[in-house]
Parts: structure tokens; C-alpha cells; sequence
């Protein structure tokens, strides 16, 4: 029974004895165990990744402006092509043809003048002599007329072998246009090209309508002049009057 009561203090002190110890071996009192919270893990990974959308947001915004003003530096690009210097050159061809009209020109001064003089009525106290000048007159300026056309139609044939190049130039400028800016200066300048088209044209009808208005003021002319020319011959005069005719002279 003592052996019993021995054992078991014998347990007893084997068992208090790493409680004696503890102290030993606990971690110091001033660490800190690391705890784990799934909620504030959870709520700190969502505010990541919100921040990062945003992120993505800007960079997208950023290349959205980038491409805009890209946009906007090819709408204000200038086009590099202009064919104001060859059209403006036929234009004077054609301007310089008209300034060279002979006789009567592109003048209302010049046109008045003239049609109360060569292209007036037939003076009834003129010679023969000066209405046949005035006839030949009238005929060299309607010559002189239908010369000139056939010169400003001969300029404008010549200024179609331009247009037909600077057309095809300006159409392919405007089908690789970069840009609005580049898309409307060639549309200006097709407009342009045919403003001159136009203008050859229209030099080509007062041309042609000079020539035929100096015909018929020809033709008028000498209606009247043929007229007046009538009226002397039908007006009386001394008659007939008889001589002596020598068919032989110094003959007896």
C-alpha cells in the first residue's frame, strides 16, 4: 500500500514538472500570431481589383485620345498635289488667243464704231470706188473673224491633252486621300478644272459667235450697199448719147 502511495506521488511530481518549465519554453510575450480573416481578404482583393479596371480604363481612354488626335493631324494634313499653276496656264492661252482677235476685237467701242461706218448704211454720195473699198473691208474682218475662232477652237483642242492628265492626277489624290482636308482640296481643284473647262468653252462660243455675227453683218452690208448701187443704176441720167467711132485710127 505505501509502494502505491509512492508510485503515485512519483506520477504526480513527473506531471508538475513541465509546468514548472513552461515559462522556458513559451514564445516571448511580445510576438504576434498572425490571423487570417477571409471577409477583409475578400473586400481588399475586390478594391485591387477596381483599381486595376481603372487602370485599364485610363490606358483605354488614353489610346482613344491618342488615335483621335492622330485622326485629326490626318484631317489637317494638307495636300501635298496642286494643279493651280497648269490651270491657270491654259486659262492664258486661251485669254492670250482671244486678246490676238484681229480687226474688230472683243471691244464695244471698236464694235460701235465700226458698224456706223464699214457695216452703216451705204453713203449715197460715195464713189464706186469707196464702196467697193468698204466691201472688201467687210469681207477681210469676216475672214479675219472665222480665222480667230478656228485659232481659240485650235488652243482649246491643245488644252485638252492638260485637263485629261490633271483629272486623272486629281481623282487619284482624291481616292488616296489621307484626310478630310486632302479629300476636299482635291474636289476644289476638279472644281477648278472644270472652271476652266467652262471657260474654254465659253471662248470657243464668243469665238465662234464673232465670226458668225461678222458674216452677217457682212452679209447685211451688202444687201444695203447692193441697193444702193441698184438705185444709181436705175436712176436716169444724160442717156446715150451718139458719136463718131474710129475702128481704124490715122486711117482715111
Amino acid at each position: 500500500m505505501k509502494l502505491r502511495v509512492r508510485r503515485a506521488a512519483l506520477v504526480a511530481a513527473l506531471l508538475a514538472v513541465p509546468v514548472s518549465v513552461s515559462p522556458i519554453l513559451t514564445a516571448p510575450a511580445s510576438a504576434q500570431w498572425i490571423v487570417y480573416d477571409p471577409t477583409n481578404y475578400a473586400q481588399n482583393l475586390l478594391s485591387a481589383t477596381r483599381a486595376l479596371q481603372q487602370i485599364n480604363n485610363q490606358i483605354t481612354s488614353l489610346q482613344n485620345e491618342a488615335t483621335m488626335l492622330i485622326n485629326q493631324a490626318r484631317n489637317l494634313a494638307s495636300l501635298p498635289y496642286s494643279s493651280l499653276q497648269q490651270l491657270q496656264q491654259s486659262v492664258q492661252r486661251t485669254q492670250q488667243l482671244l486678246s490676238q482677235a484681229q480687226r474688230i476685237a472683243y471691244d464695244v467701242q471698236n464694235i460701235d464704231q465700226a458698224f456706223q461706218t464699214t457695216y452703216g448704211n451705204a453713203s449715197m454720195t460715195a464713189s464706186d470706188r469707196q464702196l467697193v473699198a468698204q466691201a472688201k473691208e467687210r469681207w477681210q474682218n469676216t475672214v479675219s473673224g472665222l480665222q480667230d475662232a478656228m485659232r481659240v477652237q485650235a488652243g482649246v483642242v491643245g488644252n485638252i491633252d492638260t485637263n485629261r492628265s490633271q483629272m486623272s492626277a486629281l481623282v487619284g489624290q482624291s481616292q488616296g486621300a489621307t484626310g478630310a482636308l486632302q479629300a476636299t482640296q482635291a474636289g476644289n481643284q476638279l472644281l477648278a478644272l472644270q472652271a476652266q473647262q467652262l471657260a474654254d468653252l465659253t471662248a470657243v462660243v464668243a469665238a465662234n459667235g464673232r465670226a458668225q455675227a461678222l458674216a452677217d453683218a457682212e452679209r447685211s452690208a451688202a444687201a444695203e450697199q447692193g441697193r444702193e448701187q441698184r438705185r444709181r443704176f436705175l436712176t436716169p441720167g444724160s442717156g446715150y448719147q451718139p458719136g463718131n467711132a474710129q475702128m481704124f485710127p490715122g486711117s482715111n
